[in-house]
């Protein structure tokens, strides 16, 4: 079994006309110079674009974020929860008492019984008396159908009958017969101007179409397909080769200012101002931060020492004015102390020892 695949054969390129080798490299030239300026200051572009979004337009969007929040957001929040909330539950509890409470109380007390009332009238009164005039009434209705009915049937239905089987049907025989002969008719006469239009708009409109089409459209088409491709194949490669081009330049202005700029600041900076640094730190700033420490320090037990002075003249113009004070009556929570504690080892407790 080979287990190495064998790389495949490269596929056929399809042959191209002479048209399209002869139009592809000028193409190709013009597209490269007219597109890698514009390439070059895209790139300039999308470069100054994160920038100015990186250093202006984020923080500024911050800023208006945070200043949306204290001008709208936190003012509406506090207007809500201290001003819309309290007075909606105001209002709420003022329409349950004034609304609330009065319909409840005139319902259960007035619009129950008066319900109960008309159910028992309803019951008791209507609905026999409607019974009664509804089954005088079906009586009275049976009789006035059945006499309207047989009048109906013998004066209108009987002759309408009679006149439909020997009148109309007749007549709407023969106008059915004239319709279908005027419809041959018709048709026969639209079927041959049809055909006749089919062949004038044939032979003056299609045929010459179709050979504009196949003699002039189609061929130009194809000129124009392949022209199209070249200048579409030509922008795609001058695009990739604008963006090395303007990747290199890119690089070299980079290259040229770290030369010019930065590596100068960082030469300065590790051979003058680190050392100036060092020497100004150990000759100035580390005595002086000394200095503060001691100062400090000596400031500290000063008014540590006032402090305490203060607090023994205190306490002695409180002896002197109302005498020692009292010691503290000591009270028995009956818990040892000492060495009589309780320990691990041990199962006595204060409330068992002896």
């Amino acid at each position: 079994m080979d287990l190495e695949k064998s790389p495949q054969p490269p596929g056929r390129q399809a042959p191209e006309g002479c048209l399209a080798v002869a139009i592809r490299l000028p193409v190709r030239i013009v597209v490269l110079v007219l597109v890698v300026p514009v390439r070059m200051v895209w790139d300039a572009l999308v470069v100054a674009g994160r920038f100015l979004t990186d250093t202006v337009l984020r923080p500024l969007g911050r800023a208006l974020l945070w200043l949306g929040r204290a001008l709208f957001v936190w003012p509406l929040i506090g207007l809500w929860r201290y001003v819309v909330v309290p007075v909606g539950k105001g209002l709420g509890l003022l329409g349950k008492v004034l609304v609330v409470i009065p319909l409840t109380w005139l319902y259960r007390s007035v619009l129950i019984p008066l319900g109960h009332a008309l159910v028992w009238v309803y019951a008791r009164v209507l609905t026999p008396v409607a019974r009664g005039v509804w089954w005088l009434l079906a009586a009275v209705g049976t009789g006035v159908y059945a006499g309207l009915a047989w009048l109906a049937r013998y004066l209108l239905v009987v002759p309408a009958g009679w006149v439909y089987a020997w009148l109309l049907t007749p007549l709407g025989h023969a106008i059915a017969a004239c319709a279908r002969g005027l419809a041959w008719l018709v048709g026969t006469v639209a079927t041959g101007i049809g055909v006749a239009l089919y062949w004038i708009a044939r032979v003056v409109l299609v045929l010459p179409a179709i050979a504009l089409w196949r003699w002039v459209l189609v061929p130009v088409g194809r000129v124009l397909a392949v022209v199209a491709r070249e200048v579409g194949d030509a922008l795609g490669h001058a695009w990739r080769v604008a963006g090395r081009i303007s990747l290199a330049v890119g690089r070299a202005l980079a290259a040229l200012f770290r030369l010019v700029f930065v590596e100068p600041v960082r030469w300065v900076y590790r051979t003058v101002l680190t050392p100036v640094g060092h020497a100004v730190r150990d000759a100035v700033l580390r005595p002086a931060a000394a200095l503060a420490r001691s100062v400090g320090r000596a400031t500290r037990e000063a008014l540590a020492a006032a402090r305490e002075s203060v607090r023994q003249a205190r306490a002695d113009v409180r002896r002197m004015l109302f005498g020692e004070p009292e010691p503290a009556e000591r009270i028995d929570r009956r818990e040892p102390t000492g060495r009589e504690t309780r320990t691990l080892g041990r199962s006595t407790t204060a409330l068992t020892k002896d």
